[in-house]
């Protein structure tokens, strides 16, 4: 018993002693005292060390896109770094291309600010804002997806492209100990500059999507940042191909409310995947927009349809739809939101049937 007694104190002290050792080499050896961070040869930041130069940025209210959270899965927050970066590291590798590679491009979450850095990052990034905003509104759509609507503070408005996303910053709740951003893309029209609205569903251990559907309530005070992305309407009077599945529809949403509220006269088709009946919604408001924009058909498809159900649309996945009612690629682009493999198989129906890649816009998540 003494023995158990006397090893147990042994283990304890050293844990101790290990943890105190590990906090000295933290304020010493890990201690890189305050480091110049240089943006676009105009811009100099005085900051200290030893963070991620992600999240760094964000400290100084400087917003790069990051949809995972500075967990370096995602890819977003790329930005050149001229010098100063180190050696980039394995887990930014598989999301760099040649081309990145070549144009010294760096995932800033995996960054570490260990010396003055030299970095450039788009013009249009010191345009982005963090808003203090308050919930509104909060609609289920179905039994995992929600539509929120955010009203912005007092004299505060927001421009963006339709299609373009903003962050949603999830706080410290009880099961979440720490602060991350999350990407979705905005369901409103830029026409309204007053208030945001994004479809956001639930993912089980998700901390933003846990934040929202288990914790957020109307009145409640949130912190979103943007706008973001490269993903927006093209202004041209192509027929327009749309596409997407589940939370996929925010920005086609906002897309059809720009283009409505603008009376634009193009051809749009809207192709929708889902597995159940259950699994649609808005379908009111579809029908509202078939019997009121220029030329514009709604077209569920789902995947996983009984008897029992007696669906009379289309079955199968969104791409099976399109090859069935796209005849050719002629003077067509397209605009796509929704899992990697959805995007992918779309794709592939899209330039069999001859519209070019460049045309073919997509959101991946």
């Amino acid at each position: 018993m003494n023995s158990i007694l006397v090893s147990t104190v042994i283990f304890t002290m050293m844990s101790a002693i290990f943890a105190l050792l590990l906090t000295i080499a933290d304020r010493t050896v890990n201690n890189y005292g305050e480091v110049k961070i240089t943006i676009n040869d105009e811009k100099e930041l005085n900051v200290k060390g030893g963070s991620s130069l992600l999240s760094t940025l964000i400290e100084e209210k400087i917003f790069i896109p990051s949809a995972c959270g500075g967990k370096g899965t995602c890819g977003y927050c790329k930005v050149e770094v001229q010098d100063g970066g180190g050696p980039i590291l394995a887990t930014e590798l598989p999301f760099m291309s040649e081309e990145d590679l070549a144009n010294h491009k760096r995932l800033s979450c995996q960054c570490k600010l260990k010396q003055d850095i030299k970095i450039h990052i788009p013009e249009e990034l010191f345009n982005v804002r963090e808003y203090d905003a308050v919930v509104e509104n909060i609609t289920d759509l179905t039994e995992t997806i929600k539509l929120l609507r955010f009203r912005l503070p007092e004299g505060a408005e927001i421009s963006f492209k339709p299609g373009q996303y903003v962050q949603l910053k999830a706080p410290l709740y009880e099961g979440n100990d720490e602060e991350v951003y999350r990407a979705y893309s905005i369901a409103s029209s830029p026409s309204n500059k007053k208030f945001l609205e994004l479809v956001i569903g639930y993912v089980p251990q998700g901390i933003a999507t846990t934040y929202v559907h288990r914790h957020l309530e109307i009145g409640d005070p949130v912190y979103i940042n943007g706008p973001f992305g490269d993903f927006y309407y093209q202004d041209n009077d192509r027929e327009m191909v749309m596409a997407a599945t589940g939370t996929g529809v925010a920005p086609i949403l906002s897309l059809l409310n720009y283009m409505k509220e603008n009376d634009i006269k193009r051809k749009a088709r809207f192709y929708f995947g889902a597995k159940k009946p259950e699994d649609l919604f808005m379908l009111d408001y579809f029908k509202e927009l078939e019997e009121t924009m220029y030329d514009f058909k709604f077209i569920p498809s789902l995947s996983r349809v009984t008897e029992e159900d007696n669906w009379t649309g289309e079955v199968g996945r969104v791409d099976k739809a399109i090859n069935k009612f796209l005849e050719d690629g002629d003077n067509k682009e397209a605009y796509l939101c929704g899992n990697a493999p959805m995007i992918d198989s779309v794709v592939q129906v899209l330039t069999s049937k001859g519209i070019p890649e460049e045309l073919i816009y997509y959101d991946k998540f």
